[in-house]
């Protein structure tokens, strides 16, 4: 998440035992579950917007960093944001 805690809500919808299942999570999946190579540091939601334990898994930065721009780039394409529209131009070998 570029930008840090400053600008995202998001430490504010975590549930107040966050620490204790980022914790439980990390030490379920010491090595990250993704790659398999190298050592789980993210505490990483299966499932977008459920902090039920069964959904959590422990992923390295890279994998996570990966994870979560592909999941915000497919999010971005089942939801464009409406662009300027132009009218269609004539090719100009037809004019």
């Amino acid at each position: 998440m570029s930008g840090g805690w400053k600008n995202s809500d998001r430490k504010s919808r975590l549930p107040s035992n966050w620490a204790r299942l980022r914790a439980e999570t990390l030490a379920k999946n010491p090595t990250c579950v993704l790659c398999g190579v190298r050592p789980s540091t993210h505490c990483d939601h299966i499932k977008a917007k459920t902090d039920d334990h069964k959904q959590l898994q422990g992923v390295c930065a890279e994998c996570h960093a990966q994870k979560s721009s592909r999941e915000g780039n497919d999010a971005q394409r089942a939801n464009p944001r409406p662009g300027r529209t132009r009218p269609a131009e004539q090719h100009p070998g037809l004019l």
